[in-house]
């Protein structure tokens, strides 16, 4: 099997041109001479089948950050059939040096300029087959957003697979030690291949920046379109996860039981108390969790998220972080894996894990399926996306809060740089995408996490099985018993303490976990939620759930991105603590109140 290996600068659409070349049929492995993780797929390229691995965009193989380290060991110590260069056509006159410094490797290549269209509107030429015979390698101008000139682009790729020999790893110490001759060598290319407007046309671009990233209103503006996002997410999708609730039910009651109903009680209620009601719950809020990630998909890829990034700089510069900092804790609304990984960008360590330590309060995917359930068990529908608005504002609350009280520990000077794309919208394809990698991840979880998470709770409250089912008797009720002196006084009780121990293996096993603890799901677990607790309870609880330490995916990563065990040991500690006297100060302060 051939090897490619696909390279370019950040924000060049090379994760775009990887999905549409593999399908999206991507796993994450390990490679020989490095420490991190990169996607990888098989497809038929050519005659051959070869596996395309995405490496991290670089600016240059001069670079210190760990995303250019990653590219130089892994070109060093992993043989390569073929690299393929991703470059911006409207950018190229700044990325073609990245270009010449791959053919001074000797590696045999094939570069793809990408966002064609957006070059065509902007008034560039480029004479592909000069610029290639002038490299001595093909060259493809594509736009992988919408798929114009991929057919050719796969192509080519495929003749030169076919046509080459596998290239041995570089000595990359040996090579680019004439700078000066890679700028000339640009200049001449650019003369002879492309073609640039004297002036490039006003664009939308321009005219959105005036409002977006205006000093005043700029971050208003951002508050207010986050919470018309969430009021959006909650008022379409409340009904469709309130449909699947009801086919869930619907099954239990006219499939599952009137089969189940000569099995052994024991056995029975393991199945349908167990892991049906557990995963079945979960599985209700997955419309909602889809349509978040639909709409963040949306405002991702436009380039918002880079003014965002630009608008916040000043403000986190003075809590130890910076613009990209902020990017990460917006990544992390999704998942707080990749966003730590994505520190590797930061050149500076002790940037790097002042922001791998504010990370973990991201109300990551996980949690957001928590605060759904509970918000539309005890708040009206009025009300429930003021209350998941205000986590989300709390979760950066929680993470400005201990950069500012850990600044002085982490102290760092790297300039903070960032490149803001054009305004774009996403195709069809491209959030459809997105929305099945979402729903794949959540079945992953749901066969592995959640299902063992659930059978685990059940086995807590029905053993030993002489005494009554969820009662103090039982394993989770010694459990609960050793904890209440230290959750009492913030408003959890016995039954909510178990779900929060088992969401520290993930964040859905909660709300399966509650479901298996009362037998119910859907509808009838609701309602008893809102029964057993007031909004007081349910906010500390959805408080402590927020801040209070993240899955073992994401401590495990923060292990191996920050290489310390006491790194990771003090993050621990430190969101155990902070959540606890968050809802000390908010259960005892709200009930002083009178609530």
């Amino acid at each position: 099997m051939k090897r490619l290996a696909l390279l370019g600068m950040p924000n060049t659409g090379k994760s775009t041109f990887f999905n549409r070349l593999t399908g999206a049929r991507a796993r994450v492995g390990n490679w020989p001479g490095i420490t991190v993780d990169l996607m990888a797929a098989k497809t038929l390229l050519g005659a051959s089948l070869t596996q395309v691995v995405d490496l991290p965009g670089i600016y240059s193989f001069h670079g210190f950050s760990e995303d250019e380290k990653v590219v130089r060991d892994f070109l060093e110590h992993n043989p390569v059939d073929l690299v393929v260069i991703v470059l911006n056509a409207t950018q190229i006159d700044r990325q073609l040096p990245l270009a010449l410094q791959i053919r001074k490797l000797g590696l045999p290549a094939v570069m793809v300029l990408n966002m064609a269209d957006e070059a065509r509107q902007l008034g560039i030429r480029v004479h592909t087959a000069r610029l290639a015979q002038a490299l001595g390698f093909p060259v493809a101008l594509v736009s992988a957003k919408y798929g114009q000139g991929f057919n050719e682009a796969r192509q080519l790729i495929g003749q030169a697979l076919d046509a080459g020999q596998p290239a041995r790893p570089p000595e990359l110490t040996q090579v680019f030690a004439e700078d000066h001759a890679i700028e000339t060598e640009t200049g001449t290319l650019l003369k002879a291949a492309v073609d640039l407007p004297r002036q490039f046309p006003r664009s939308r671009t321009v005219w959105l920046d005036r409002f977006l990233l205006h000093p005043w209103l700029g971050l208003p503006l951002f508050f207010l379109f986050m919470f018309l996002l969430f009021q959006f997410i909650f008022t379409l999708g409340k009904p469709m996860q309130d449909g699947v609730a009801w086919l869930l039910t619907e099954a239990r009651a006219r499939g599952l039981e009137p089969w189940m109903s000569g099995w052994p009680p024991l056995l029975k209620g393991l199945v349908l108390d167990g892991i049906y009601n557990g995963v079945g719950t979960v599985a209700s809020f997955v419309p909602i969790i889809i349509l978040f990630f639909l709409v963040m998909t949306l405002v991702e890829d436009s380039g918002y998220l880079s003014r965002v990034a630009f608008l916040m700089d000043a403000l986190m510069a003075r809590l130890g972080l910076d613009g990209r900092s902020f990017v990460m804790l917006l990544m992390g609304f999704g998942c707080n894996v990749p966003a730590l990984m994505g520190t590797r960008v930061m050149r500076s360590r002790p940037l790097r894990l002042l922001t791998m330590l504010v990370v973990p309060f991201s109300l990551c995917s996980a949690r957001l399926q928590v605060f759904l359930f509970m918000t539309a068990a005890l708040f009206s529908a009025r009300a429930a996306p003021v209350v998941l608005f205000s986590l989300y504002v709390l979760s950066f609350l929680a993470a400005l809060g201990t950069a500012l009280l850990f600044k002085r520990r982490y102290v760092s000077t790297e300039p903070f740089v960032i490149e803001l794309p054009p305004y774009r919208l996403p195709t069809w394809r491209q959030v459809v995408l997105r929305g099945w990698h979402e729903v794949r991840h959540f079945l992953r979880r749901a066969s592995k996490f959640i299902t063992a998470g659930v059978v685990a709770v059940w086995l807590l409250t029905n053993l030993p099985p002489d005494v009554p089912p969820s009662s103090a008797e039982t394993l989770a009720g010694h459990i609960a018993r050793f904890l209440a002196p230290v959750l009492t006084p913030i408003g959890i009780d016995a039954e909510l303490s178990l779900a929060l121990i088992f969401g520290f293996v993930a964040k859905e096993i909660v709300v399966g976990s509650l479901a298996a603890i009362y037998g119910l799901e859907g509808d009838a677990l609701m309602g008893l939620m809102a029964q057993k607790l007031d909004w007081v309870q349910a906010y500390s609880f959805m408080l402590f759930t927020l801040i209070y330490v993240p899955c073992l995916s994401t401590i495990a990563t923060l292990r191996q991105e920050a290489k310390s065990i006491g790194f990771m040991l003090a993050s621990i500690v430190w969101s155990l603590l902070l959540a606890w006297i968050v809802c000390l100060g908010f259960y005892q302060g709200a009930r002083a109140l009178g609530f």
